[in-house]
C-alpha cells in the first residue's frame, strides 16, 4: 500500500510571493508574457511592460532580465527567417513558410522567466548573480535544435524529406489526425478503411519519422481511401485497429471549453529542506550542485532535463536495459543519434529495469539523494509502478517531483497526447496558418518543445519555492498548456468573437531568382524581386529602410557561422539561451 499523501501548504504559497515586478524601457519581444507567468507565481506587478523586467524583494536589490531580438533580427518574421523555423515548417508545404502565432517570441518569453527564477534561486544559495538576458534568436535555434543537429550528421537523414503529410479529409469532409506508435495498429487502421497493401506499407516509414523530419510525403492512396468513407466509418476503423484519430477543432470551440488553467501546476507540502552546507553555485551555472534524475522519452521531458542541465544541474538520465532505443537512431555522429545528442548530450545515464522489483527499488533509493524526479511516463504508469509522488517523497520529502503529460488531466476523454493529436485538439492549427492556407497542424514539432520549456520553467518554480519554504513540492506540466500559451492571443479573439486569423500571406517569405527573403510584419511588400538575387533584392530593401533578412532554407548553412558549435561527437551544439551575469 502506497503511504499517505504528505498535508498540502496553503494555495497562497508561491516561489514568488512578496516580490514585485518593475519593467522599463521600450516594449519588449516577450514582456506581456513574462509578466503574466511571473504574476501566476506569485510576483505583483507594477502596471508598466519593458524589454528590462526585475524582480525586486521587500530587501531592496534584485535580478533584472533583459530580452533582446538578437543579432539580425527585428521582429517575430525575421526570427523565424533567419533561425530555420520558416524552412522546418515549410517542408510539408515544400518551401518556406512562417508561424502565424508568434513562437519564436513565446519560446523567449518561458526562457526569461526560467532565467529569472534560476538567477533569484542561486542567489538564494549564496550566488552573486545580478541579471539574466535572452535572445529571441536563441530561443528560436533551441527549437530547431534537432534538425539542426541532423542537418551536421555525418550521414543522410533516415527518411525522405520531401512536400507530404496529415491531416486528412474524410469523406462528410472531416479534417483529422491520426496518431499511433505501433505499424500493426496501422496498417490494421488502413486495411480497414480498403487502402491498397503496398501504399500502407511505403507509408509506415514517413509516418514514423514525420516528428523527425517535420514532413510525411505519404502515397496519394491513403489520402483517397481516408476521403473514400464517412467519419464515422474513420472512426469505427480506429477503434478497431487501436489506431487513434483526433478531428481537428477550431479555436472557437477551444476558448468554449478552456478552462483558464495556468501552463503548470505547483502542490508543495511539508518538509524541512534548508540546502545549508552547499557552496554557491556558480554565476553562469546557477543550478550547480543540484542533481536531476530523468526518466523521460521522446523530446518533452528531455528536453526539460537538457535546460536544466544547460543551468548547471548534474542530470541523470534512467535508461531501460540495453540502452536507450534511440540512441542509435540515424542521421548520426560518431556512431549516436544526432538527434538524441542535441537532447541528451552531457547527461549521466544508469540502466533500470522499472519492470523489476529489485531495480525499481534501487530507482527508489536514488531518488532519496536527488533534488528532481522528472517523467513523462504514460498516464497511471508512475502509480502502477510505485514511484508517483508519494512513493518517492516519503524517502525524500524535500523532492520535487516533476511530471510532464499530454492533457494534465484536464479533458477528459481526450486522444493520446502526442505533439499532434494535441496540435490537432486545440485549434493550433488555425493560430499558425494565415487566413489563406487551411487550418493544419505544423509538422515541427511544435508543443513538444515549448512542453519542455514550460516543464524546465514549472521545476524551476519548485525548486525556487522549496528554497524559500523547506517544502516538498510536486510540479505538473503539458503539451496542453504549452498548446493554451502559444495559442493565447488568437483564443481570445475567439472568445470574443472576433477573426482568428491573421491575413493572407502573413510572414509567407517572398521568392527572389535564388532563394527567399523575408521581410518585417508591417513592412509594405516589395515589388516583384524574382527577377533579382536574394543580395540583390535585401540591398534594395535595405536602402529603402526596410529590415528585410535572408531565408535559411538549408539548415546546414548555420552550422558555418554564429553560436553553433560541435560537441565531442561532432555533433552541432545550440549554446544555452541565457547569459548571467
Amino acid at each position: 500500500m502506497a503511504p499517505p499523501a504528505t498535508p498540502a501548504i496553503a494555495q497562497t504559497s508561491r516561489p514568488l510571493d512578496g516580490l514585485s515586478l518593475e519593467a522599463s524601457g521600450p516594449p519588449g519581444p516577450a514582456d506581456g508574457l513574462v509578466a503574466e507567468h511571473l504574476r501566476l507565481l506569485g510576483a505583483e506587478e507594477t502596471g508598466r511592460s519593458g524589454e528590462r523586467m526585475t524582480l525586486v524583494g521587500p530587501e531592496g536589490g534584485g535580478i533584472t532580465a533583459h530580452v533582446t531580438w538578437g543579432d539580425l533580427a527585428v521582429d517575430e518574421a525575421t526570427v523565424q527567417a533567419v533561425t530555420g523555423i520558416m524552412a522546418v515548417h515549410g517542408r510539408r508545404d515544400g518551401a518556406p513558410r512562417g508561424l502565424a502565432a508568434d513562437y519564436a517570441a513565446t519560446a523567449a518569453g518561458v526562457l526569461t522567466v526560467q532565467g529569472l527564477l534560476a538567477g533569484l534561486l542561486a542567489r538564494a544559495r549564496g550566488s552573486q548573480v545580478t541579471s539574466t538576458e535572452v535572445s529571441v534568436e536563441r530561443a528560436g535555434l533551441l527549437a530547431v535544435s534537432q534538425y539542426l543537429a541532423a542537418a551536421g550528421a555525418e550521414e543522410a537523414e533516415a527518411a525522405e524529406t520531401a512536400p507530404g503529410g496529415p491531416p486528412f479529409t474524410s469523406a462528410d469532409g472531416v479534417v483529422f489526425e491520426l496518431e499511433t506508435l505501433d505499424p500493426g495498429a496501422w496498417a490494421a487502421f488502413w486495411r480497414a478503411l480498403g487502402a491498397p497493401a503496398d501504399a500502407v506499407r511505403r507509408g509506415w516509414r514517413p509516418f514514423q519519422f514525420r516528428y523527425a523530419t517535420a514532413c510525411a510525403p505519404f502515397p496519394q492512396e491513403l489520402h483517397t481511401s481516408a476521403g473514400g468513407h464517412g467519419w464515422e466509418r474513420v472512426r469505427e476503423a480506429a477503434r478497431s485497429s487501436g489506431a487513434e484519430v483526433c478531428a481537428l477543432y477550431t479555436l472557437t470551440e477551444r476558448a468554449v471549453e478552456y478552462d483558464g488553467a495556468p501552463p503548470w501546476k505547483l502542490t508543495a507540502h511539508e518538509a524541512s529542506y534548508s540546502g545549508s552546507g552547499a557552496p554557491p553555485p556558480r554565476t553562469d551555472a546557477p543550478l550547480d550542485g543540484l542533481t536531476v534524475l530523468e526518466a523521460g522519452r521522446r523530446i518533452q521531458a528531455p528536453l526539460t532535463a537538457h535546460l536544466l542541465g544547460l543551468l548547471g544541474a548534474e542530470v541523470v538520465r534512467i535508461e531501460p536495459p540495453g540502452d536507450d532505443p534511440l540512441r542509435g537512431m540515424p542521421p548520426t555522429c560518431s556512431g549516436v543519434s544526432a538527434r538524441w545528442l542535441a537532447l541528451n548530450r552531457g547527461k549521466k545515464a544508469v540502466e533500470v529495469d522499472i519492470k523489476s522489483a529489485g531495480d525499481r527499488k534501487r530507482l527508489r533509493a536514488m531518488a532519496a539523494d536527488a533534488d528532481v524526479f522528472l517523467h513523462n511516463w504514460a498516464p497511471g504508469k508512475a502509480a502502477a509502478l510505485g514511484l508517483d509522488h508519494e512513493d518517492l517523497s516519503a524517502g525524500n520529502p524535500a523532492l520535487v517531483y516533476a511530471y510532464t503529460s499530454g492533457w494534465a488531466d484536464r479533458l477528459p476523454g481526450a486522444p493520446m497526447g502526442t505533439d499532434f493529436m494535441v496540435q490537432a485538439r486545440t485549434g493550433v492549427g488555425e493560430a499558425v496558418r494565415p487566413a489563406d492556407e487551411p487550418p493544419v497542424p505544423s509538422l515541427m514539432t511544435l508543443l513538444d518543445v515549448l512542453g519542455g520549456l514550460l516543464g524546465a520553467e514549472a521545476v524551476l518554480a519548485g525548486l525556487l519555492l522549496r528554497q524559500r519554504t523547506g517544502a516538498g513540492v510536486r510540479v505538473d506540466s503539458s503539451l496542453l498548456g504549452a498548446a493554451d500559451v502559444l495559442t493565447a492571443p488568437a483564443r481570445i479573439r475567439a472568445a470574443r468573437g472576433l477573426d482568428t486569423r491573421r491575413p493572407a500571406g502573413f510572414r509567407r517569405p517572398v521568392p527572389t531568382a535564388d532563394g527567399w527573403i523575408a521581410l518585417p510584419d508591417h513592412a509594405a511588400h516589395p515589388h516583384d524581386v524574382r527577377h533579382l538575387s536574394a543580395a540583390q533584392a535585401l540591398e534594395r530593401l535595405h536602402e529603402s529602410g526596410t529590415a528585410a533578412v535572408p531565408v535559411v532554407t538549408d539548415l546546414a548553412d548555420l552550422l558555418s557561422s554564429g553560436p553553433i558549435s560541435r560537441d565531442a561527437h561532432g555533433s552541432p551544439a545550440v549554446p544555452a539561451p541565457w547569459r548571467f551575469a
